[in-house]
């Protein structure tokens, strides 16, 4: 069973640790991959440390209303201590305020907010922030992954909008 959490719940939360029952940090951002749009980790800010460290999605034991959970303070790591999430890092990927445009080449907005499932820490839908005058008359707009064709530095391409989602596209991402 999916698990969605919207963007926000990646930003300014607490950081519990289990051992010790305290708050060990506060997240600050996602790290998000943009070739599978997973949520690789989260920046932090530790307590009376001025550089970030990063919390990594696999070191997150449970979500819940006051914060995230960890074992302990040890979950957050340097950055420079992660070699392989170097280059996802480097990208510094942001996924709102990206602009949505359809394999025809017609914009239709902006990323306003996404849900991941906190489970497999994938990007599920992306909520997208359309013109006020289309807004008013279409509403807004929810796109699934499976409809995502390509992310590039500037967009994310979908699928036409008229058109059925391709069976050889619905894993694209995953």
């Amino acid at each position: 069973m999916l698990m969605l959490q919207l963007s926000t719940v990646f930003i300014d939360r607490p950081v519990l640790s289990l051992r010790s029952g305290t708050q060990v940090g506060t997240t600050i951002a996602p790290i998000i991959n943009p070739n599978n749009l997973k949520i690789e980790g989260v920046y932090c800010q530790v307590r009376g440390d001025k550089k970030q460290s990063i919390l990594l999605s696999q070191d997150i034991r449970d979500l819940i209303p006051q914060g995230f959970v960890v074992n302990d303070q040890d979950a957050l790591s340097a950055p420079d201590e992660l070699v392989r999430l170097k280059s996802t890092m480097d990208i510094d990927f942001s996924l709102l305020g990206k602009q949505v445009v359809t394999s025809g080449g017609t914009k239709v907005g902006k990323v306003g907010d996404f849900a991941t499932d906190i489970g497999s820490m994938f990007v599920i839908k992306i909520y997208v922030s359309q013109p006020l005058m289309k807004h008013l008359t279409s509403g807004s707009l929810v796109v699934d992954r499976t409809q995502i064709i390509e992310i590039t530095d500037n967009n994310i391409v979908i699928n036409d909008l008229q058109e059925k989602v391709p069976v050889a596209h619905a894993g694209a991402l995953a």
